[in-house]
This record gives structure tokens, sequence and C-alpha cells, in this order.
């Protein structure tokens, strides 16, 4: 007997828009999918996750355990199970630092995985390594805590070095190549025929969409996620959600709001012509559905190029917006503290590296705030006598 697949319902009654809703349940669904996968003796790290951490980061640690244990099978050291499902607490109380070392530190830095048709080599550098590291050590203190296991092993993990953020290594826009890209967007300067195709399409969403990013330094995923319901114009204000499902209000400025709606007024479909699902989805693909995180990628990676002269593959993405707002921000004399508000830096030492782009900073701010008159300076100078070295 043959059973049609269901559609999932929300049953919204949340403030949260269904979009919302439905991207954070199916963050959920994922991670319970995952969980079904690995070892019935972590059920209580499962319980634990659910309430430590952000979905968004439980997924990547259920990610990681799953390699872990993957890899536990293909060494065969310290299991006998052919499926992670079926590795045994007994079997994880015998590793040792030194397992994990091994492989953090050998294993995890390349490694090879087999297809069909080719030998696929996968490598991780040491931030990569370092979030593996804390993953893991979440998991042995937990069970170490919990009493499943004897020991604590985590002290002897080996420490991973990451490298110094350098502020000189940032990646952004100077100020006339934002001028640059959003000319670009406005006039189809630097496009090719055939990318002028889609452009007279999509003109203004495009520019909306690079408005947003430069001026509020949005994520992708806040500015992917905005619906039309998002803004209420009358109060001057639009709602994003950030990591950690965490709902703000920000304020939009003029240019801001006249790209916004000229796109809503002149060149978006009208919502009776789309999808129930999409009826309140702000930017369209040329299917009139959501866009996706690639499209958006793209298109900015498109106009960034034209702004700095480059080839398409070296333009930038939406995160090197998000520096570009930052430093323009800081060096139009918005303090940290401010920036760090706005783009919802957790650590303000993040919004200092922007900051540090903001040469001469000393020498900017005392000659921006004379107390004397400079006719009152003149008179001043002109009384001053320099006494002879003679």
């Amino acid at each position: 007997m043959e059973y049609e697949k269901k559609t999932l319902k929300i049953h919204n009654k949340s403030d949260k828009p269904d979009n919302i809703v439905i991207r954070d349940n199916n963050l959920i669904e994922e991670c319970i999918k995952i969980e079904r996968m690995l070892p019935k003796f972590m059920v209580d790290y499962f319980i634990y996750l659910r309430g430590y951490v952000s979905t968004t980061t439980r997924l990547a640690y259920l990610k990681d355990i799953k390699f872990f244990c993957s890899y536990l099978i293909e060494m065969k050291e310290h299991t006998a199970a052919d499926n992670i499902k079926y590795i045994t607490l007994e079997e994880f109380n015998s590793i040792k630092s030194r397992d994990v070392n091994l492989f953090l530190g050998d294993y995890c830095t390349r490694y090879y995985k087999q297809t069909d048709k080719n030998t696929l080599i996968f490598e991780n550098n040491n931030r990569a390594l370092a979030r593996k590291k804390s993953t893991l050590s979440t998991l042995f203190k937990f069970l170490y805590r919990n009493e499943q296991l004897n020991s604590n092993i985590t002290d002897g993990f080996n420490p991973i070095k990451l490298p110094k953020p350098q502020p000189d290594a940032i990646k952004r826009l100077e100020i006339d190549e934002v001028a640059k890209m959003l000319e670009a967007v406005e006039t189809g300067y630097g496009l090719t025929e055939k990318e002028k195709v889609y452009w007279r399409k999509t003109k203004l969403r495009d520019k909306a969409i690079l408005a947003l990013f430069v001026t509020y330094g949005l994520r992708l995923n806040e500015l992917r996620e905005l619906n039309i319901s998002s803004f209420n114009f009358s109060r001057g204000e639009f709602k994003i959600y950030r990591k950690r499902g965490k709902e703000v209000l920000m304020p939009i400025n003029h240019t801001c709001e006249l790209v916004v709606r000229d796109y809503i007024y002149n060149e978006r479909p009208q919502s009776e012509m789309l999808e129930e699902e999409y009826k309140d989805t702000l930017f369209l693909s040329l299917q009139n559905k959501r866009m996706d995180p690639k499209a958006i990628r793209q298109l900015v990676k498109k106009y960034t190029s034209i702004s700095m002269d480059t080839s398409r593959d070296n333009g930038y993405s939406p995160h090197k917006l998000r520096a570009t707002a930052a430093t323009s921000l800081i060096q139009s004399g918005f303090s940290i503290y401010d920036v760090q508000n706005l783009l919802d830096h957790d650590n303000v030492t993040t919004t200092q590296l922007y900051a540090a782009h903001k040469k001469n900073v000393k020498r900017d701010i005392v000659n921006n705030f004379e107390w004397i008159d400079d006719t009152d300076t003149n008179d001043i100078e002109k009384d001053i006598k320099i006494p002879s070295n003679d």
C-alpha cells in the first residue's frame, strides 16, 4: 500500500514570519536526523546542546561528532561496530587524549574520500580544526560530568594556534569603489551584453540589495530572509532576524527606503501573481521564488568586480560588503561600540579590527576639534614671537 508524502504545514502562532519559522524548523529537523544516526548513549548530550547553543551551532557540533564517529569506524581501533549508531559507551571510554590529537592533527588536516569516479582530497585549516576540537571538548567534558566516562581527557588535547587577525588583511571596498558599484547597477556600466539582458529585469532589486548590504552590513541570510512585511515605512524601520534567533528593529535611512520602495512598486511582481509561499518575500528570483544564497553571492561578486576593475572570479562576497560597511562607518566618525551594535558583533575586538583601518585617527580627532576660531588663531600666530637661537 502506497502512502502519499505529506506536505509540512507550519501552525505559526508566533510573531515571526512563516519563512523564519520554516527555516528554523528545517535546521531542527536536520539536527534530529543526525542525532538518530549517532550512538544512543549521547542522548543526554543532545538534550544539553538544545538548551546551551543556537540551532546552527548545534547542527555544526552534531556534524563534527558524526565525522569523528565515522573516523572511529574507518580506523577500526576503538570500535568493532560497522555503523556509528552501534558504537558503545565502553568503546568510547577507551579513547585517550592521544587518539583525539591524532584525529585532529594527523587525519583531519588531510584526508581522502572515494567516489565512483574520483578520489576527493579534503583539507582543514587551523580554524576548522579548532572548531572540531571545541566540539569534541564539549562532548567529552559533558560525558565525564554526566558520570558516563571514567576520566576527563580534554586536558590532554593539543592546543591549536590560530593566526591573529590582521587589520590589513581585511578585504573591503573603498568609498569610491562603493560609488562605482552603485553606478554600475544604476547604469549597467561594465556589464556584458548577456548580463544586461538580466540587468534590465532586476536592476532595481539588485540596487536595493547592494544598498542594504553596504549601509547595514547585513549577513547574507539576514538579507535573504527579508519580507515586504519586515518593513514599516511609516515608522521608518525594518525587522531582521539575527543569529541565535534574535529579533532586531533597524531604522531605515532615506536612501534605503527609496531604493526598496522603488523595487517593490516598480519592478517586483505583484503579490497576487505569486505562489502563496512567496507572496510576502522581498527579494525574488526571476522564477518568482525567494533568492537562494548562491544567486546573491554571484550578484555581489559581479558588481564588486566591476567596481574594482577585476575579473568576475575576483569579485567580493557579501561578507566583504559587511566589512565595507564597518570600516566606512568608523571612518565617518562613529564609535566602535555603535558599529558593534549595528553589525551584531559578539565581541568588540572584532569591530576594533575594522577601526584599525582608520589611519592617523588621533590626528584626525584633534584637527577636527578646535576650541579657538580660525580668525583668532591667525591673530595669535601674528603675535607669537619665536626666540632667537643666538
